[in-house]
């Protein structure tokens, strides 16, 4: 991979940076260049967003879509969604198809395991286990060291928003019909 060069308005920007705090050159530099050469994942565009939900629903327009029964029971709790724009569409793509290019291993608010949990129904891989070896006892223990960091009464960590989305999905895990 060929090295990315600095220009003269990032380079002068660096000195000055220097200059005025102290700061390291080289890793200046070494920040820039990381930041120039991690490669960013562009968001599917809004057609390839139409078709990955079409062939999901196995329509062709959104005509059609509109009228399926399937859809119509996938998205009767979602609300009303406005299909005129992206965001509906990248919310029903995250809802019925997966994780969106560009927001996996995702981090920072909301993020546990690399998913946001206020934008995904993923609470295995929030929980950080195999749904395929997991036993209820797993499934107890992790919501417990989640629920240690996340629950308001921590002080530090806690976030009752954050919290109720783990027990929704807790409950969603354990609870017996």
């Amino acid at each position: 991979m060929a090295k990315k060069q600095l220009t003269k308005r990032v380079e002068s920007e660096i000195q000055r940076l220097v200059e005025e705090n102290g700061y390291s050159e080289s890793v200046l530099k070494n920040l820039v260049l990381f930041a120039l050469e991690k490669e960013i994942a562009k968001s599917l565009s809004l057609p390839k967003l139409k078709q990955a939900i079409y062939q999901h629903f196995s329509v062709k327009d959104t005509t059609t879509l509109k009228k399926s029964g399937n859809f119509q029971m996938a998205t009767s709790g979602m609300g009303k969604l406005d299909l005129s724009k992206k965001a509906a569409w990248e919310e029903l793509y995250r809802k019925l198809v997966g994780v969106l290019p560009g927001e996996e291993n995702e981090q920072g608010y909301g993020c546990i395991n690399g998913v946001n949990i206020l934008k995904y129904d993923l609470p295995w891989k929030a929980f950080g286990l195999d749904p395929k070896t997991a036993k209820t006892e797993d499934i107890k223990a992790s919501y417990r060291d989640l629920s240690k960091i996340y629950h308001p009464d921590n002080t530090k960590t806690g976030d009752a928003l954050i919290f109720n989305r783990l027990t929704v999905f807790y409950k969603s895990l354990t609870e017996r019909f």
